[in-house]
């Protein structure tokens, strides 16, 4: 393909995207905003699901990587009520890789850059503009003022896309407040925790809000806490007293995760874009991941955004002569396999910060006898 292929975004779905077409022999350049791999921390663990994150990862040909980078223990999950009692333990088969093994975000993002030729990403370019050309194809603006010409652009570039407004109007809402802190060395400096989280993942639900933590790969913890989004200014989460206050009455084993952690607390704002929301093909443009449809954080938005990667590279390697083609047959099928997806993740957001959260997440968790019913 003699095509120019701009990626605005050099997350997990843009790096993907670029480096499936790569194995194709088809080049692209990913523009990313951030100065260096390792300019920010990427976050924390993700789950690769068999059926989109892991069916990306083989057509990029990095199937063996991953294995060696994932974490199958990772996979254990306790749940507790705010008095501590267990209400749910999923123990992951040890070593399997059937189910959905946990990576940390960097070192999945790591895998895929070590994947490409060092050229590919053009660091410290965060795009602002892009602008239609007479004859086809777009002219990028980048802070800083460069620029590049292109033929086909792909918003890979998350939430804030400045490519999105380019093909919907779509606005995002609030679904809730995400406060974030860290504990490093975690089994060293408070074993009681690390023992507490386990190897895997670790949620206490309450009324309308959740305290859970999550192992590193690096020993660390991320602790974090969803409350229902409100009105209320970031700033008040910042204070470890505030949030201890808000979790008064649990039990302080749990809320020792607030206290331990080793900064200030870290808030931000979770939104989604509109449930069903898709846009009328334009030539040669194209949205994949967040930048196409944000959802609540409840496990599908980094899964689905490399299986949209893996989806419009195979498109556009099955029909190289007709790009245009090629991403409207991606879209259509995005749109449609999305929608449910979106629709659930609302659906899951919207139960773990109810008031009957506990009896409702303790339901979807417990396994429904599949016995036929006896016989009168």
């Amino acid at each position: 393909m003699k095509m120019r292929i701009a990626i605005a975004g050099g997350g997990l779905g843009g790096l993907t995207l670029a480096r499936i077409l790569h194995r194709h022999g088809i080049g692209a350049v990913v523009y990313e905003r951030e100065a260096s791999r390792s300019a920010r921390s990427q976050g924390g663990m993700l789950d690769l699901h068999p059926e989109s994150g892991q069916q990306a990862l083989a057509q990029a040909g990095l199937t063996a990587r991953f294995r060696s980078e994932a974490r199958p223990e990772g996979e254990e999950l306790r749940i507790l009520d705010p008095a501590g009692r267990t209400l749910v333990h999923h123990m992951p088969q040890p070593g399997s890789f059937s189910g959905r093994p946990e990576i940390d975000r960097s070192a999945l993002r790591d895998l895929l850059l070590d994947s490409l030729p060092a050229d590919t990403v053009r660091w410290q370019h965060r795009l602002v503009a892009a602008t239609p050309r007479p004859g086809g194809g777009f002219g990028l603006t980048f802070d800083g003022g460069h620029s590049a010409d292109c033929d086909i652009l792909v918003g890979a570039d998350g939430a804030r896309s400045a490519v999105r407004p380019l093909l919907t109007g779509a606005t995002l809402s609030a679904v809730a407040t995400l406060v974030e802190l860290s504990i490093s060395d975690a089994d060293r400096r408070h074993p009681d925790l690390a023992e507490l989280v386990g190897p895997g993942n670790l949620w206490c639900i309450g009324v309308s809000q959740i305290l859970a933590a999550q192992r590193q790969g690096d020993g660390s913890i991320r602790v974090g806490i969803s409350l229902r989004a409100d009105d209320r200014h970031l700033d008040t989460y910042r204070s470890k007293r505030a949030l201890l206050d808000m979790f008064s009455g649990w039990d302080p084993s749990l809320t020792a995760l607030i206290e331990a952690g080793d900064n200030a607390p870290t808030p931000r704002r979770i939104e989604a874009m509109p449930t069903g929301t898709r846009w009328n093909h334009q030539p040669g443009i194209t949205l994949l991941g967040d930048a196409a449809h944000l959802m609540p954080p409840v496990g599908e938005g980094a899964n689905q955004a490399m299986l949209d990667a893996a989806e419009l590279a195979a498109e556009l390697a099955a029909n190289p002569a007709d790009p245009d083609s090629a991403i409207r047959t991606y879209e259509e099928a995005m749109f449609t396999r999305i929608h449910p997806i979106a629709e659930m993740s609302a659906r899951v957001q919207a139960m773990m910060l109810s008031p009957t959260a506990a009896d409702d997440i303790v339901r979807f968790f417990t396994p429904r006898s599949t016995e036929p019913a006896p016989a009168d």
